[in-house]
């Protein structure tokens, strides 16, 4: 599957995505690469099943609804449960990319992340 420029329905800013695979025998599971420009950020969104992201390139910014933004870097893995609200983009002022495997998981957008959202370090 080629590179797409992620949709502007539920990304702000740069972000491409590529889906590397999926396989829908016992537990469903697809996986996406998904690679962030500057201010690039999914929108708030939930997945009806858990998400995995693994950090593969710079530095990522990933807030769960009412907790702070965390930061991670290459190397790094996060798990987001089920039903969780969230979002996840590249830190202010970089770039990064990460694989995202969604296990038995339909996605909800949401609203945008706003600006002040996306910029606070601490929610």
């Amino acid at each position: 599957m080629p590179w797409r420029p992620a949709d502007s329905t539920s990304f702000t800013a740069s972000a491409e995505t590529k889906r590397l695979g999926e396989d829908s025998t016992g537990t469903p599971v697809t996986v996406y690469h998904v690679t962030f420009g500057e201010s690039g950020r999914t929108h708030w969104h939930t997945h009806s099943g858990p998400q995995w992201l693994l950090v593969v390139e710079g530095r990522i910014r990933v807030q769960r609804w009412g907790e702070p933004a965390q930061d991670v870097q290459r190397g790094d893995a996060v798990v987001i449960a089920a039903g969780e609200k969230h979002w996840h983009g590249s830190v202010p002022g970089s770039s990064g990319a990460h694989l995202a495997v969604n296990v038995d998981a339909r996605t909800t957008w949401l609203e945008a992340v706003t600006d002040e959202q996306y910029r606070a370090v601490n929610g």
